[in-house]
């Protein structure tokens, strides 16, 4: 009873102190205060928010690399890589900085041009292994933190396609997956419906004996085109897309899309030479094709694949990136793929440009840099690639002493680098005189094995033969030996993609253009709130070049410390801005402070490009957009 009363009477008293004002009102302090706080960190969340800029995505983060899959390494020894060769060297990969891994066509073909005849859309290859493997390879990439992208060419399939085979005899729903069109076809000889061509030569019409129509093919006559006109065949399309990206795929690269569409009324396509004889136009070249390539509704329908992939996109972390080939065409028409202000498409189309330079200099390096940022949307991301399945080797093209410059300016570029296997060690064409396959001898050149070590086919296959030789240089020419050689081009290369990852000068940064002429290009990457600020000058011209960056970037102090140099014994060391001397296919990446960035003054404003506004604050360690 007597510890009852006890308490209740500690209660009353508590009770009167608390009511009294030096109590209640620094009680009621605090509980505002605290409602303030909260308010405040509210606010400043929402406004940090609001200013900071949109976040780099996977594909713009880091390098791609794209492997020819056949070409890459082999695990089973039969001669032909494969996707456990993949697989096997993921490290090596890794130590590339790379972020995403590109691998090209292995679905089930008849290896017409390169598997683009594809039988089965959702069949692997057998000569690349099997859908396990696929499997195993996708979990392999994403532990490793890398991103899967593979080719996709929704144009045509192989005549072996089971949509071909139904479609020949008018089957059902697959009557009309192609175009088909009557024609005449006497004592072996046909009589096309129009004068169209096909990308190969002679008429791209070819004559059935099964459905007694001609079938209508851009590519070779074992690759019938499919008939996007027919809503079903877009359905079919999506469907294969989805099935891929189930499967855990981040993204495609789309092929031949200028060719989904052709022109209803199979009007002729008119003649470069309109004085040649009509018989005789059999080179693709020799006509115009208003009426075959890049038609109206094409775009929409790349819009459709867009937005059959963003149904796979909704999750955190897991955009699904798509890019589209657009080569030959215009500047302009190659800009429309990155669809419209507010109408999405491809995250870009791949910037072939510089694999078209057959000849050096800064002014044509210059060309090709200016047409692609003037021309791209604002807010657009820029690609380039100096290097593909398609293409001459870097080196056989333009010779070895670029090789270091060409990496050192993919990746200083704004936008995201893509190398093609070996690029990274200079592996040059090879030599094919005697080939037992039927594909175009002139397209090997630029696929043979990868390059590994100097044992036995270059340690690309322990089989007693490979499909296509390897190159005579791999003993030195090669990963195990570069990766030992500071000097190396592996070495460079690494520590380019190194410097890009942690820079965001390189990954950020607006790119000013300063000067160029037979020899030179110089430019630089900066970012306001950063005062450091790289100048990186590259000779592309046949012989040594004198070049006075003060006539360029007035208040420059009396040395320049060379941060990256293609010449390693140079890295580290400081260089007068007034006599910069470099030999032919030297580079050098310069360092140095700068209040007054050139981005802000009037005077470069005209060759200055960023594609995501921002700007850094050091006290905060924060990027912002508001500046």
């Amino acid at each position: 009873m007597g510890l009852s009363k006890m308490k209740t009477s500690q209660s009353r008293t508590q009770t009167q102190f608390s009511s009294q004002a030096r109590y209640r009102v620094p009680r009621e302090v605090l509980f505002w205060l605290t409602v303030a706080s909260v308010f405040l960190l509210i606010g400043a969340t929402i406004t940090i928010i609001a200013i900071s800029p949109k976040c780099l995505d996977w594909w713009q983060v880091g390098p791609m690399y794209q492997i020819y899959t056949r070409s890459f390494k082999d695990s089973d020894n039969d001669g032909n890589g494969d996707l456990k060769g993949i697989q096997d060297k993921l490290d090596y990969i890794t130590t590339l900085n790379v972020k995403t891994v590109w691998i090209t066509s292995f679905y089930k073909s008849s290896l017409k041009d390169f598997r683009y005849g594809v039988e089965d859309f959702q069949e692997i290859d057998p000569i690349f292994g099997t859908m396990k493997d696929f499997e195993n390879l996708v979990a392999a990439i994403h532990d490793k933190g890398l991103k899967l992208i593979i080719d996709f060419i929704p144009n045509h399939t192989s005549d072996k396609h089971a949509w071909f085979q139904l479609s020949r005899t008018r089957s059902g729903k697959y009557t009309d997956y192609y175009i088909w069109q009557d024609c005449t076809h006497e004592n072996g000889i046909t009589i096309p419906p129009n004068n169209w061509l096909s990308v190969y030569g002679n008429s791209s019409w070819h004559f059935d004996d099964v459905r007694e129509q001609c079938y209508f093919h851009q590519f070779l006559k074992e690759q019938p085109d499919l008939n996007f006109r027919n809503p079903a065949v877009k359905e079919e399309i999506k469907e294969i897309i989805k099935f891929w990206l189930s499967k855990g795929v981040d993204g495609f690269s789309f092929d031949a899309v200028k060719f989904l569409l052709e022109a209803k009324d199979l009007r002729n396509e008119i003649q470069v030479n309109k004085s040649q004889a009509p018989d005789t136009v059999t080179n693709y070249s020799e006509l115009y094709h208003d009426f075959t390539t890049t038609q109206m509704g094409m775009h929409d329908i790349v819009r459709d694949f867009r937005q059959a992939m963003n149904q796979y996109s909704r999750e955190p972390g897991r955009y699904r990136f798509m890019g589209t080939e657009a080569f030959a065409e215009s500047i302009d028409r190659t800009m429309m793929y990155y669809g419209l202000p507010f109408i999405q498409e491809a995250d870009f189309p791949f910037n072939n440009y510089l694999t078209t330079l057959n000849t050096l200099s800064g002014n044509t390096v210059y060309e090709v840099i200016m047409s692609w940022m003037e021309n791209m949307p604002e807010g657009r991301w820029p690609n380039w690639m100096v290097g593909g399945p398609e293409t001459t080797r870097l080196t056989s093209r333009l010779g070895n002493q670029y090789v270091n410059t060409m990496n050192m300016l993919l990746f200083t570029l704004p936008g995201t680098p893509i190398t093609y296997y070996g690029e990274e060690i200079g592996m040059g064409n090879i030599f094919v005189t005697n080939f037992n396959e039927s594909y175009d001898i002139n397209t090997l050149f630029s696929k043979s094995p990868m390059q590994w070590d100097n044992s036995s086919n270059a340690g690309f296959s322990e089989g007693n033969h490979t499909w296509l030789p390897t190159n005579s240089d791999y003993h030195t020419v090669n990963v195990d030996v570069q990766k030992t050689q500071p000097s190396s081009a592996l070495k460079l290369y690494q520590d380019l993609s190194l410097l890009r990852a942690k820079e965001l000068l390189l990954s950020r940064g607006w790119f000013c253009l300063l000067r160029n002429d037979s020899h030179s290009v110089v430019y630089t990457r900066e970012l306001d709130g950063i005062d450091k600020v790289f100048i990186v000058v590259l000779n592309f011209g046949e012989s040594s070049t004198l070049l006075n960056l003060q006539d360029l970037i007035s208040g420059l102090p009396s040395k320049l410390r060379i941060g990256l140099s293609t010449n390693s014994t140079s890295k580290g060391s400081e260089v007068d801005p007034r006599a910069i001397s470099l030999e032919k296919g030297e580079g050098l990446i310069l360092e140095h402070n700068m209040k007054n960035l050139l981005h802000h003054q009037t005077a470069f404003r005209d060759k200055c490009f960023v594609s995501n506004r921002a700007c850094y604050s050091s006290t905060l360690n924060i990027l912002y957009s508001l500046c």
